[in-house]
């Protein structure tokens, strides 16, 4: 039986504003709600190991989800961070904070990090997938159109792989392309599958 069945009797419920998350979600064919909005301060201690951070944050977003959960429902939270230098580069404040993140991405390699934690009412299933991301070296005037253009400030790392950076500026990946994206969808369908068993 295909997962997209078994889990009819299931209500996945996504807990999150990416519509990147939604998208892929919903290509690799599974049914979800998505939650109402709610707040989570995404803090984690400063002694944390980079790699580290996003399995805790995605637990953290899914004890702050402000619902019970019912007995048919799972809970789907995840974090992304890009990673350079042991350095977590967030989502840029503004412009001049996207342009510094990009020239410090250029010419060289990052990791990008996602944490997943699946939940129902009586179990907490969490696991993090890793990509290694190349860049090219970037011109100043490559940076500036992106920026410009595609304003990537909702972006971890100031960037979207399936953008016009992405196309022009990734010489290669090692890992999972939609985990750079910000779901590795399948790790997570693959988990779907084992926490429904």
């Amino acid at each position: 039986m295909l997962l997209h069945d078994t889990l009819k009797k299931y209500r996945l419920i996504l807990a999150s504003q990416s519509p990147r998350r939604r998208q892929l979600l919903s290509d690799c064919g599974l049914e979800y709600e998505l939650a109402e909005r709610y707040e989570v301060e995404e803090l984690f201690p400063a002694t944390m190991e980079a790699d580290e951070v996003p399995v805790y944050l995605s637990r953290l977003k899914s004890e702050g989800y402000p619902s019970e959960l019912a007995e048919n429902d799972i809970l789907l939270t995840a974090d992304t961070v890009v990673i350079i230098d042991n350095e977590i580069l967030g989502k840029p404040a503004d412009e001049a904070e996207a342009h510094a993140m990009l020239r410090q991405l250029s010419g060289r390699a990052h990791r990008v990090t996602t944490g997943v934690t699946l939940r129902s009412c009586d179990r907490t299933e969490s696991f993090a997938v890793q990509s290694d991301v190349y860049f090219r070296a970037l011109t100043d005037e490559e940076i500036d159109y992106y920026v410009e253009r595609f304003r990537p400030m909702d972006k971890a790392g100031s960037y979207g792989i399936q953008e016009w950076i992405g196309y022009v500026g990734i010489e290669r990946i090692d890992g999972s392309f939609y985990n750079v994206m910000g779901l590795p969808v399948q790790r997570v369908y693959a988990a779907l599958a084992e926490f429904v068993k």
